[in-house]
């Protein structure tokens, strides 16, 4: 990010400005490395004569005029972005004509180049704060304007916006400022309704396009050309169409921005962002290979939670980045209440909520950088690594919370109100607190100070006694918080206990109550008999931590969690997954009874987002919470599983494919190896499995980790596959070639910093494979005689690709920890940076502990 707006700066900005609106003029037919960007704005100041500033990143600028008098362009500040506004007027005119940078890191405005038709596509991605590398802007979120939009482009070339098109004009050829001969065509896009610039959007190129109509609701998808024969039209507007019309019911309000466009864009740096109007998508979710269907599942999650954002962050706005929770959570708890409530997969949405997203929750807020979940965003570099499980995640499981305690009709109703009072302006948490107040009839103050204020989750633990016929004399449920983080909350929660009834585990009692405080008493639950398992949380009401009583693990472990009865069984069996999970993280339980756990009880498992989950977490607790001593038994077992696994699974099914990545995955003996080589060249074939071109790649890493496939057959595969996916899969190999020369080579092509963004973070993921930890030791002293230069140099999201990607923690060990302190002693790094470095040591820390709790097991 060029420069560092703080809050007090947009504070104080925001109190002299009021933005009316902007004219953009940007000519994208002048060559490949920069672009003219002519920007008008329009604008009131609150004092005659104050002075302000204007953003701009990384231009040449050529001419400014305020007001008809010429600005000393010498005065543009090119390190911090900034170009001051003197004397200013009551209303004000400002014109900005500059040459702007294409970016390929995924901020700003993002070139990229088709590698299978050498085709130009762009695509903007302006949030946080990057919209002003593509104009001149007042870059904050609430200072909202109106946006008219001139594009000049290539004549072939498609111009998405945030509106619709209102005129399109073929231009004679002409040589532009390099001489080149071209043909072109202006596109103009008329004035917007107000809107923040992060939101604002522009995409261009030979894109394919695909449309419809649903409710008066002009639709758009697109993609690239080369990829246009694996777009899934017909899915894709299925779920968009069943998203507008459950909003419209429940939000009460039609969607704002007239047409919807939807692209998916090569090299996207996230998962998908709500321009308005235009919201753009990870080209991965165009599958050009079978995925199973908890891939597909969390496309749609993906596609509801953007469309959410139309009223919950595009319409109604944050004023500054404190409220990026609220904007975040909101949309994916309405994201998933719509997969429940209005999609096929129904109440399974809310076992995938429980076991993935309420997973990253509980691991970020455990972290040394835990923070509330309205957080404290005191300029723009702390929001950049605030796009957390605490954000998205933990936000979303207190919404979650807050509708079981104010009731779902009254939250929506507050929702409703809080829409129609604060449309097309900008919000802080208590307008939206004080609507449901309205609604409820509750009062939420001490809700928010307990939930919205704190850090740190708790744990609820059982705590009982039996009588010689086995019934509870006592039952107390137990709140532990640690000592640095020390508060207890009000949970509302359901204990279930369950029994075997012949060869099914079933709900034989479930008890409502509110714990409070470090012991609640369940009265309840006394005169019972003691079952088999005892399940605090059942139902997932409340956000926490669990414990399971010893009995109730054994009853898992052996094999008790493959007996949960019925539909109904998939959710406590999640529960008792992700209760399993954390208690391994904590060192409570062995990892090799984690495993053991994973082994006996994968089968059993229908729900394929859990199945996908509870293997990849599997993986790495043999790879990083297992005792180094039994690390390879611990494989074995892991990939002995698996490949029983594969035999006996459905021909065709997801779960066959889910069994076969997590082994290609885990896989290290020779024996694995050749099967897996042998799926490869065709001699080994899997009724129903077809080995595509996603999956080929997927056992091409796997036997290049291993050892059994070099470099020469990486490039026979990228000749298979020469596209842009098929250059990151073949990045990613190179880079896990087992030999201390394909290290060296995969380690300076990330330090140079020659590399896309996208390229960048698949080289990192190849450079850090697990399977070879004894490779990556001596860059441990690299990473760190490395990061303040790369931090300080980079852009912010290939800055923090390699402060999380390249941190050495496979080298688990106090010394990793040791020089992680001593660096952020002696080199005092931005606060930004500081958070990921303690975050890395956080992991080796937790790894240390659970290993020398698996080596007393």
């Amino acid at each position: 990010m060029a420069g560092n707006l703080t809050r007090d700066e947009a504070r104080e900005r925001a109190r002299l400005l009021s933005v009316q609106s902007y004219a953009v003029e940007l000519d994208l037919t002048e060559g490949e490395e920069r672009f003219e960007s002519v920007t008008t704005v329009r604008f009131t100041s609150t004092r005659a004569g104050a002075e302000t500033f204007i953003d701009l990143a990384g231009a040449k600028v050529r001419k400014a005029v305020l007001n008809g008098a010429e600005l000393d362009v010498s005065t543009y500040d090119l390190e911090t972005g900034r170009l001051p506004l003197p004397g200013l007027a009551e209303s004000n005119e400002l014109r900005i004509d500059a040459d702007c940078s294409y970016m390929r890191t995924g901020e700003g405005l993002h070139r990229f180049v088709d590698p299978v038709d050498k085709s130009v596509y762009l695509h903007s991605q302006f949030e946080t704060a990057d919209a002003h590398r593509m104009y001149a802007c007042f870059d904050q979120p609430d200072l909202k304007a109106t946006f008219e939009l001139t594009v000049l482009a290539p004549s072939h070339w498609e111009v998405i916006s945030n509106a619709a098109p209102d005129g399109i004009e073929d231009l004679p050829e002409h040589r532009g400022r390099h001489g080149a001969l071209q043909a072109s065509k202006r596109w103009h896009f008329p004035p917007t309704p107000v809107m923040s610039t992060y939101i604002t959007a522009l995409c261009a190129g030979p894109y394919h396009k695909v449309t419809s109509e649903h409710d008066g609701i002009p639709l758009g998808l697109y993609c690239r050309a080369s990829l246009a024969e694996h777009l899934d039209a017909d899915n894709i507007f299925e779920v968009t169409r069943q998203g507008f019309d459950f909003f419209h019911k429940v939000f009460g309000l039609r969607y704002p921005f007239g047409k919807y466009d939807q692209l998916f864009v090569p090299e996207f740096n996230a998962g998908a962002m709500e321009n308005a109007g235009c919201v753009t998508f990870l080209e991965d979710y165009v599958f050009r290979s079978r995925v199973t269907d908890a891939v597909i599942e969390r496309r749609a999650e993906t596609i509801l939670h953007e469309m959410a954002h139309m009223w919950f962050g595009d319409l109604v706005t944050m004023r500054w980045w404190d409220d990026l929770w609220l904007n975040e959570s909101f949309a994916t708890y309405a994201s998933v209440l719509c997969q429940a409530e209005a999609t096929r997969w129904g109440q399974g949405a809310w076992t995938t909520f429980a076991n993935v997203e309420k997973a990253w929750a509980y691991r970020q807020d455990q972290l040394p950088s835990t923070h509330p979940i309205a957080a404290d965003i005191v300029d723009m570099h702390a929001v950049e690594v605030n796009f957390d499980g605490i954000t998205y995640a933990k936000g979303a499981s207190v919404l979650k919370q807050l509708v079981a305690y104010v009731g779902l009709d009254n939250f929506l109703a507050g929702v409703r109100d809080y829409f129609n009072e604060h449309a097309w302006g900008n919000t802080e948490l208590s307008d939206l607190l004080r609507a449901l107040e309205r609604t409820s009839g509750r009062n939420l103050s001490e809700w928010s100070k307990e939930w919205l204020e704190t850090s740190w989750v708790n744990t609820l633990r059982p705590a009982f006694e039996v009588d010689e016929a086995g019934r509870f004399t006592s039952f107390e449920v137990l709140q532990e918080a640690p000592a640095d983080y020390p508060t207890l909350r009000s949970h509302r929660v359901a204990i279930g206990l369950y029994s075997y009834s012949g060869d099914a585990l079933v709900r034989v009692k479930r008890v409502e109550l509110d714990v409070v405080g470090a012991r609640t008493a369940v009265a309840e639950l006394v005169g019972e008999v003691q079952p088999d398992l005892v399940l605090i949380n059942d139902d997932d009401l409340t956000y926490a931590k669990v414990r399971l009583d010893e009995r109730s693990l054994r009853t898992l472990v052996s094999g008790g969690i493959a007996k949960f009865a019925g539909p109904s069984g998939s959710l406590p069996r999640a529960l008792c997954w992700s209760a399993a999970w954390d208690m391994t993280r904590d060192a409570e339980m062995a990892t090799r009874d984690y495993v053991a756990l994973v082994a006996s009880g994968i089968a059993s498992v229908e729900d394929i987002t859990v199945v996908q989950t509870v293997l990849r977490q599997a993986r790495l607790a043999v790879q990083q919470y297992a005792d180094p001593a039994w690390r390879a038994e611990g494989l074995a077992l892991l990939a002995s599983a698996l490949r029983s696994l594969v035999a006996v699974a459905e021909p065709g099914s997801d779960h066959q494919l889910a069994y076969l990545n997590a082994l290609a995955a885990t896989a290290v003996s020779a024996d694995d190896m050749a099967f897996l080589k042998g799926l490869l060249d065709g001699t080994v074939v899997l009724e129903g499995l077809t080995v595509d071109t996603d999956l080929r790649w997927t056992l091409t890493q796997a036997l290049v980790s291993g050892g059994v496939l070099g470099d020469a057959d990486i490039a026979e595969e990228l000749l298979r596959d020469p596209t842009a996916t098929g250059e990151r899969a073949a990045a990613l190999a190179r880079a896990a070639l087992p030999t201390a020369e394909g290290k060296a080579g995969a380690w300076n092509a990330i330090t140079e910093g020659g590399l896309s963004g996208a390229l960048l973070r698949s080289t990192v993921g190849g450079f850090m494979d697990p399977r070879h930890p004894e490779l990556l030791e001596p860059y441990a002293d690299r990473y760190f005689a490395e990061i303040g230069r790369i931090w300080k140099s980079w852009t912010s999201d290939s800055a923090q690709n390699f402060a999380n990607g390249c941190y050495p923690a496979l080298a688990v060990s106090p010394e990793t920890v040791a020089r992680t302190e001593r660096l952020i002693e002696e080199s005092n790094p931005p606060h930004a940076l500081r958070r990921l470095l303690l975050e890395g040591a956080d992991g080796v820390r937790r790894a240390l502990r659970a290993q020398a709790r698996d080596a007393s097991a």
